[in-house]
């Protein structure tokens, strides 16, 4: 196997727990919106991941770069920008007394990097196979 496949063996796994916690994301911000769960409950459930979900996308970024992945790493870096310009302005927390006020931003942002990460799965998926393929 290629370091190429790897890599995007690598990015396939990643992707997919990637995948995983956005859709937990939102299956909890749904049970807000309709009162299944509190607030506070909330916020303490999902700030638990943030953090680790923003380290795993530059992690990966930076596996991507040093492997000569131009494109997955220019794809990747908007992304990265994003989660860092979050972390500098302290808006990466969830905040139990600005959760109501805020939810349709954190809703909208939670839809749009599950779809980030749904298209990021099926192209490193697709560089997977095509390296594997080329490999034989």
């Amino acid at each position: 196997m290629s370091a190429e496949a790897m890599v995007f063996l690598f990015g396939v796994i990643v992707g997919a727990g990637l995948l995983f916690v956005k859709v937990f994301f939102v299956i909890l911000i749904s049970d807000l919106e309709v009162d299944y769960i509190n607030p506070i409950e909330l916020c303490n459930k999902l700030n638990q991941f943030v953090i680790p979900e923003m380290f795993v996308q530059a992690f990966m970024t930076f596996i991507f770069l040093i492997s000569g992945q131009w494109i997955a790493t220019l794809w990747n870096l908007p992304l990265v920008a994003y989660n860092v310009n979050k972390v500098m302005n302290e808006k990466h927390m969830f905040d139990p007394t600005e959760i109501f006020r805020t939810l349709g931003q954190h809703k909208k942002e939670c839809f749009i990097k599950l779809g980030f990460y749904l298209l990021s799965f099926f192209y490193y998926l697709y560089r997977m196979i095509l390296a594997l393929v080329s490999d034989s």
